[in-house]
């Protein structure tokens, strides 16, 4: 029979109940999730930085230039009511 108290802490910590099947199940998916953790504690990782994502250190932006897009009218023609550069809204106070 299989030591489920790990399963049934957890379970009694998230305020949950589980069943007996599903304490075999969860149990078997932690045996083998911490499997997982021996086998990767086994791994030589001397002399490998740390790696904190795929892409470089240097980042890659481009410089923050204005511009003029020319989509405000386009937007605007789009509006149901506009007045100048602004939409035109019916007054929200009185």
């Amino acid at each position: 029979m299989k030591d489920n108290s790990p399963i049934e802490n957890v379970a009694k910590l998230a305020r949950i109940e589980i069943t007996e099947q599903e304490k075999d199940f969860l149990g078997g998916q932690l045996a083998k999730i911490i499997d997982y953790v021996d086998k990767l504690k086994a791994v030589n990782v001397d002399g490998v930085l740390p790696l904190r994502g795929l892409h470089s250190d240097a980042p890659v932006l481009r410089d923050d230039q204005a511009h003029v897009s020319g989509l405000s009218r386009d937007i605007l023609e789009n509006a149901p009511a506009a007045e100048g550069n602004y939409f035109k809204v019916p007054p929200v106070i009185e």
